[in-house]
């Protein structure tokens, strides 16, 4: 009893921590978004503070689920009562930050104000692709559809008094920004931004389809509890579970995929709600991995008996 009060602690505090510290980090991203787009885009902060909310939603459940497996697994806890736990608890935080997020959107919005960067003769190009064009605007970012000089790879510059055609103003490259990430760091983050759709597109539906969903999600990752335990390192074990949670996200990604939805539908033939198809997968697997973890300890526990 007092090993599950101290995961559920160990639980309520990190997915809390998590939550708000990834929210926060989103936030600022998307806000950096905005400050780089021209033309100068109108967002409110309620509403930026929702999208945030909504992707930390899946990074802090993934991870909080992670590292309180791990926790368990290195303080030798009951199977059974993680399992329990793990299901219940993350589902309940889950639906409650969604119910939040969804009372945040039927508050009056509060717009917010952007400051615009640069001055007069601000240089726009695309760093990662030196084929673009790129353009200096004469007026600067007040007034992106004003005079600019464009530089076309292979042609002279190209002097306009003002932007003319549809779209043109539209068509600006951003503010440029440094931007080292690696790309399996920006793969994860689309990965957990198309997790967090998901996620939110369930809730809109309804609670009980999010339910049906997150609930078969979490029942998947609770159950790799054993990789964990595959060694005497924690922090190998620890590595381990981070490449099989993110091979679970990828998973969820690749599932939820138009293409994949395609061959689902075709394949149930109207049997099922296609809606259903990811969920049973998802439960399916997680029951698969139990069973598994039940055997290995059955016999263990023979094993030692024996001896």
């Amino acid at each position: 009893m007092k090993n599950l009060a101290k995961l559920v602690l160990f639980f309520s505090l990190g997915f809390a921590v998590l939550f708000l510290a990834a929210a926060g980090l989103r936030y600022l991203a998307i806000r950096i978004d905005w400050v780089r787009t021209l033309p100068r885009r109108q967002g409110t902060m309620l509403t930026d503070l929702i999208a945030a909310g909504h992707w930390a939603l899946s990074l802090a459940l993934y991870a909080s689920l992670l590292l309180s497996l791990s926790y368990a697994a290195r303080g030798h806890f009951s199977v059974p009562a993680t399992a329990v736990c793990l299901i219940v608890l993350p589902l309940v935080f889950s639906s409650g930050v969604s119910l939040g997020l969804e009372r945040m959107e039927n508050l009056p919005p509060a717009q917010g104000t952007v400051r615009i960067l640069g001055g007069p003769g601000l240089f726009l190009a695309n760093a990662r692709r030196s084929s673009d064009t790129s353009i200096v605007l004469l007026e600067g970012p007040a007034r992106p559809g004003g005079a600019r000089v464009a530089a076309i790879p292979g042609r002279p510059l190209i002097y306009q008094s003002e932007a003319v055609g549809p779209g043109v103003a539209a068509s600006l490259p951003p503010i440029p920004f440094r931007d080292d990430l690696p790309w399996f760091l920006q793969s994860m983050a689309i990965d957990l931004r198309l997790s967090a759709e998901q996620l939110e597109g369930r809730f809109k539906a309804g609670l009980l389809p999010f339910l049906i969903y997150a609930g078969a999600l979490i029942l998947l990752l609770s159950s790799l509890r054993f990789i964990l335990t595959l060694s005497a390192w924690p922090l190998a074990n620890l590595f381990l579970g981070c490449l099989a949670f993110r091979g679970i996200l990828t998973l969820e990604t690749f599932f939820n995929s138009p293409e994949t939805q395609d061959v689902f539908e075709s394949f149930l033939e109207n049997r099922l709600p296609l809606s259903l198809s990811v969920p049973l997968i998802f439960c399916a697997l997680g029951v698969l991995v139990y069973i598994y973890s039940l055997l290995v300890y059955a016999a263990n526990w023979r094993r030692d008996h024996e001896d």
